[in-house]
């Protein structure tokens, strides 16, 4: 029945956040008409969904596709725990499934923060010597290079072969640039995938241009998602050149594709210790970096927000430690525009207020918190209370919604959802519970602002075994997602 379209009349059904018994649902010509009991349709195919229940259809507000696409089929480093361990991950590869001749073994996922030994060329040298290898960290913004490798890169004699920050964007940028047609393989994979998880948009951050692109995809017959694609600073004058603004349909999409934000990044990552922060990192010198960097200074800012949303683009802007925080708020302030703060890792106490103020969103992505808490127990000490406080936020009246910042975090909304409730994985106690927000916040920051389905609304929708108001952490994590439905065409169904 996937793909199949045509009026459907849901029978039995139970809405997310509403009490009361199953109801019926019709959706006409992809619109939701009526919502009550016992609705008669002579034309609709009827469903019968049990006493499931249904709730709008989940969106990922921080999605980097094409990285998440090609990721998903490399080389899995994220269950090492060390340089040494990643050198026997690479080696069991190349023993078992080597790369065709003169192409590079690729791998990703390795966090470096608390390993007790450093990351060099010659480690992976002695496993991988006649094979060039490129190991992206989980964050992209590290790139660890054997010596074949970084010679075909142009740094050949590089002390370490980890290459931070820009230098390992221009890698990822390279070893990701491969045909369009395979591209568009793993790309088409990886909505059906997403898809099966009940997600009906995605915010796509990737950092080259993509709304061309999608047209392609979407006449080749990939139309599982709605797509709000986004434009970097290098890309800004080509996109105000067509007249293109945030919300607008991408002409060839069938009206799935929007131009997206603009997106500018202003800091670096914890995990790499390039995030700007006011108090300087633990053991790290200020000739190192001792504070992060800062990529774009204040004026630098406020031109590009004035620029982008003089011409109708919303920016979007990347900012991870407290000081790139506050230099996003105070350009936010300054150019009098709204728009959102992407990650919104370690904010100051005097800003958390000002999010709302200003009506920027947070955007969000929990399950870093999960995955960052003892790097940041590292090298935030003191902080941390201040660090992913979804719940500060809320409180302050701040829009949020949530993410996963894929390929960083897996394309799942549900478990986005299980870490900013329960602020804990892995068995672990929670961190920061304080911080954590309700189920109902966090359901409505992962379906677009939509609480729940109401008649007139696009029929856009997720069917599920249980209620995830009240799914427990574990539940939500491993979440049966029964069928999912874009524009009343279901995109996944496993009902019976």
């Amino acid at each position: 029945m996937k793909s199949e379209t045509g009026d459907v009349l849901l029978r039995s059904a139970r809405l997310v956040g509403t009490a009361g018994d199953p109801l019926d649902i019709l959706v006409e010509d992809g619109v939701i008409s009526a919502i009550g009991g016992s609705i008669g349709s002579r034309r609709a195919r009827v469903v019968e969904v049990d006493g499931r229940w249904v709730s709008p259809g989940l969106w990922d507000s921080h999605v980097h596709m094409g990285q998440w696409a090609l990721l998903r089929q490399r080389l899995d480093l994220s269950s090492a725990t060390s340089a040494a361990g990643v050198a026997r991950l690479v080696a069991e590869r190349l023993r078992a499934a080597p790369p065709p001749a003169g192409q590079p073994l690729i791998g990703y996922g390795f966090q470096d923060g608390l390993w007790p030994d450093a990351p060099s060329a010659q480690l992976l040298d002695a496993v991988s010597a006649d094979v060039p290898v490129v190991l992206v960290s989980k964050d992209l913004h590290a790139a660890w290079l054997n010596s074949r490798a970084l010679a075909h890169h142009g740094s050949a004699g590089h002390p370490t072969g980890l290459l931070r920050e820009q230098a390992a964007f221009d890698v990822n940028t390279r070893i990701s640039a491969v045909p369009d047609d395979h591209l568009d393989a793993c790309v088409a994979e990886a909505v059906d995938a997403a898809a099966a998880r009940g997600v009906v948009g995605i915010v796509d951050l990737e950092m080259t241009l993509s709304i061309d692109r999608w047209v392609h995809r979407v006449a080749g017959g990939t139309r599982g998602l709605r797509v709000r694609a986004c434009v970097y600073p290098q890309d800004l004058d080509a996109v105000i050149a067509r007249g293109l603004r945030t919300g607008d349909v991408i002409d060839g999409t069938e009206g799935l594709v929007t131009m997206g934000p603009f997106k500018i990044i202003t800091d670096g990552s914890l995990n790499t210790r390039t995030a700007f922060c006011h108090d300087p990192y633990p053991g790290l010198e200020e000739a190192d970096g001792g504070h992060g960097i800062s990529t774009v200074d204040g004026p630098g800012l406020v031109d590009y927000l004035r620029r982008a949303s003089s011409a109708g683009l919303v920016p979007a802007v990347h900012a991870i430690g407290d000081a790139a925080n506050t230099l996003a708020l105070d350009a936010f302030e300054e150019v009098g525009c709204g728009g959102s703060i992407e990650h919104a890792q370690l904010v100051h106490a005097d800003d958390v207020g000002r999010f709302a103020r200003l009506g920027i969103t947070a955007s969000v992505q929990p399950e870093h918190a999960m995955d960052d808490r003892d790097v940041a127990d590292r090298y935030w000490p003191g902080r941390t209370h201040r660090a992913f406080a979804f719940a500060s936020l809320a409180a302050a009246g701040a829009r949020i919604t949530l993410g996963s910042d894929a390929p960083v975090a897996q394309l799942d909304p549900w478990v986005s959802m299980a870490a900013a409730v329960s602020r804990a994985r892995d068995g672990r106690e929670a961190w920061h519970p304080e911080q954590r927000v309700l189920s109902s916040v966090a359901l409505a920051a992962s379906t677009d602002g939509r609480a729940t389905l109401r008649t007139g609304s696009v029929a856009d929708l997720v069917i599920t075994e249980l209620d995830p108001l009240v799914a427990s952490d574990a539940q939500l994590r491993s979440f049966d997602v029964s069928a999912t439905m874009l524009g009343g065409r279901w995109t996944h169904f496993a009902l019976d």
